[in-house]
């Protein structure tokens, strides 16, 4: 475990330009920087010496910061730089070349895991279950008359994040749907969308820590308690994001009960080959479904998941015997080891 005493930069992106000699722990107040907030008291509560910085568009504040406060180890938490995701992978890289241990996934993974249809398909070449999809570039819609995607499907962009771009409108069950969801994906979001075949099972996230090995967290699922039978049990982005709308629905999640010995191997063996293939490090969370054969069908990877304090990795891993700081010791453990 790392000493006491350490200095600990925690970075995250902001949404504009910050004022020069910003105290950034304000940014810490407000419910939208929860994330930020439970690991900055809880590091502080474990003796570190926790400083925060955010980032907009402008890197040169951040290299002049670390040159004259160089941290042990910084504490990643940016997922976008000037409001843009692609960016991700970018700034890690910047780390990397200041050659200042950092938590989480490397600029590969990141830029692996983003692209939903590249990460699809190298799962697929290792023997991982993944659902049946097609990638359609903006400027060729005319693949769809052409692939063999079966319906039901859902339309989503190939490159974002959080649900956004997913509605109830993104659950297509024909070729005419199809099409008119995939332009409004190229249109509004102005990416590539990836169609895949819709899985209609439990919907299950396994948490993943580790380097060379890795832990496997008990599984979380995700729970429907009061949605009509015939209504799809999809995560939009408003099922994600919209309290209102998650209440009324009894949308929530818990830990994933009636898992059998045989399934639990199975995606002890899967998380482990997914964590490996990707090239993942310190901590990354798996989003999948069981099909109706009770097998595993991973729909995506997320290098880097919240990590507020009552979130699905945190509560998974006190399940396994973590408490919430010494899940932040280790994945600063492994930061520092690598």
């Amino acid at each position: 475990m790392p000493k006491q005493g350490l200095k600990v930069l925690l970075l995250f992106d902001i949404p504009y330009t910050p004022p020069k000699e910003t105290d950034y722990k304000k940014f810490m107040i407000g419910d939208e920087w929860k994330d930020e907030r439970d690991v900055a008291r809880a590091l502080t509560k474990l003796g570190h010496e926790v400083a925060a910085f955010g980032i907009h568009n402008d890197i040169k504040p951040l290299i002049a910061y670390l040159e004259k406060h160089r941290p042990d180890v910084i504490f990643n938490q940016c997922e976008s730089f000037a409001e843009n995701r692609e960016n991700e992978s970018n700034l890690a890289g910047l780390l990397e070349l200041l050659n200042i241990p950092y938590t989480g996934a490397t600029p590969d993974a990141l830029s692996i895991c983003k692209d939903k249809g590249l990460s699809k398909k190298i799962l697929s070449f290792h023997d991982i279950k993944v659902p049946e999809f097609v990638v359609v570039p903006v400027d060729d819609i005319a693949m769809l008359q052409h692939s063999k995607i079966s319906f039901p499907a859902i339309c989503k962009p190939v490159g974002l994040d959080s649900s956004e771009g997913i509605s109830a409108a993104s659950l297509v069950s024909n070729l005419k749907d199809c099409i008119g969801r995939v332009k409004f994906i190229h249109k509004h979001f102005e990416c590539d969308a990836i169609v895949e075949e819709y899985i209609d099972g439990r919907e299950l996230y396994v948490g993943l820590l580790g380097s060379d090995k890795i832990k496997v967290l008990p599984p979380q699922e995700l729970f429907f308690k009061k949605l009509p039978s015939k209504k799809p049990k999809m995560l939009t982005f408003t099922a994600k994001w919209n309290d209102t709308y998650r209440k009324k629905y009894g949308i929530d999640s818990g830990f994933a009960k009636n898992i059998d010995a045989k399934l639990q191997a199975r995606l002890k063996k899967d998380c482990e080959v997914i964590f490996k293939s990707l090239k993942l490090k310190g901590y990354a969370r798996v989003d999948l479904r069981l099909n109706k054969q009770n097998e595993p069908v991973i729909i995506e990877v997320n290098p880097n998941p919240s990590i507020k304090k009552i979130d699905d990795f945190a509560t998974a891993a006190k399940r396994a015997g973590l408490s919430y700081g010494e899940l932040l010791e280790e994945i600063i453990d492994l930061a520092m080891a690598s």
